[in-house]
């Protein structure tokens, strides 16, 4: 069983930065994707960002493009989402994921996911 472990959420002020981890661990790393996902309160989770294990490519959501990056350490079972010029609308609490199998809902949608982290909180404040 998969399980997906992130660190390195917390307080920050409007236009400072953070590094999110995910370790992963009884995975073969070898998934069809790793995601990160986002809820603010009140809201629907939403997407961040993506990356796939075949053809390496990333995906980011357009509010974040100019800002976050996804990137990932097979040898480290590990991800990392850094976020650089956070804003108050940043605010939620970020999810990682792992689909273990291509889906036609692409690495986009929190559907073609089936493993998730607990959570962590991130505050950016004003």
């Amino acid at each position: 069983q998969v399980q997906l472990v992130e660190s390195g959420g917390g307080l920050v002020q409007a236009g400072g930065s953070l590094r999110l981890s995910c370790a992963a661990s009884g995975s073969t790393f070898s998934a069809y994707a790793m995601g990160w996902f986002r809820q603010a309160p009140g809201k629907e989770r939403e997407f961040v960002a993506a990356t796939t294990w075949i053809g390496g490519r990333t995906y980011l959501a357009d509010s974040v493009k100019d800002r976050f990056t996804m990137s990932r350490d097979n040898t480290k079972s590990t991800v990392w989402l850094q976020m650089n010029s956070l804003k108050p609308e940043d605010t939620a609490v970020y999810y990682c994921a792992e689909a273990s199998i291509y889906k036609t809902s692409g690495p986009t949608t929190p559907q073609t996911y089936d493993s998730w982290g607990q959570g962590i909180r991130v505050t950016v404040s004003s």
